[in-house]
């Protein structure tokens, strides 16, 4: 039985890959904001464990996490919570800006950086799910984009330094995903959330279980999904 600890589970692309990890009999660890959310999580994976900590504030993470139960070793970290909020560059306030980077970028370093020491007990597996964004930037998704393209560069850095320990990284960019996000981004964009249009969460799931099951001789660096007919 492998032991996943997953940041966003509580919805999306999160909640899609704790499903089908949690079907399968694995233990999971799952990253909340708050006791509420905690509580919610575990009644809804029964057997999961659940830490409390708030992405948006990194420099508390390692107060959080020491002081609660930390699993002894781990076989993927895998960090699938994120912002989008989108403006012009004349228009984002720093405010926009710092809660971007903090919650999209800075997390998953910190994170990481705490839990290495089990990753590497176990040879596990670090998992970035990016965006689209993070390979092509365009107006109105600056903030969005420069967190992404940062977490690519996190991701490729931690590959490099972490091969001869054994850990291996993949980073996954999906195109647009049929997700509260996603809504969230269509009524900035003025548009209407037509879910049929966008890539099914579970697509995703599929797309990340593929990397996590791969032999050990071998190792997925970048895989990008991007919409397709699905005739619905």
């Amino acid at each position: 039985m492998a032991t996943h600890l997953i940041t966003g589970a509580g919805s999306g692309i999160g909640e899609a890959v704790a499903q089908r990890l949690h079907e399968r009999g694995d233990e999971l660890w799952l990253v909340a904001r708050d006791a509420g959310r905690a509580k919610d999580l575990a009644a809804r994976f029964p057997g999961a464990h659940t830490l409390v900590a708030d992405l948006a504030v990194p420099d508390r993470l390692s107060w959080a996490l020491g002081h609660q139960a930390l699993p002894d070793r781990l076989d993927s970290l895998l960090h699938i919570a994120g912002v989008s909020d989108l403006g012009t560059v004349g228009e984002l306030s720093t405010k926009t800006w710092n809660r971007t980077l903090a919650v999209n970028l800075v997390t998953p370093a910190e994170l990481t950086r705490l839990l290495l020491p089990q990753l590497r007990i176990s040879r596990g597996h670090v998992v970035f799910v990016n965006s689209g964004a993070g390979l092509n930037a365009r107006a109105e998704w600056s903030a969005y984009a420069a967190s992404k393209h940062g977490l690519k560069a996190l991701a490729d850095s931690l590959r490099d330094e972490e091969h001869t320990n054994g850990v291996r990284v993949t980073s996954v960019y999906p195109g647009r995903v049929a997700t509260a996000m996603q809504a969230h981004v269509q009524r900035q964009e003025g548009k209407e959330y037509t879910p049929e249009k966008w890539i099914d969460p579970q697509s995703i799931a599929t797309t990340v279980l593929l990397a996590l099951d791969l032999p050990r001789d071998a190792e997925v660096h970048d895989l990008s999904v991007r919409p397709g007919y699905s005739g619905r």
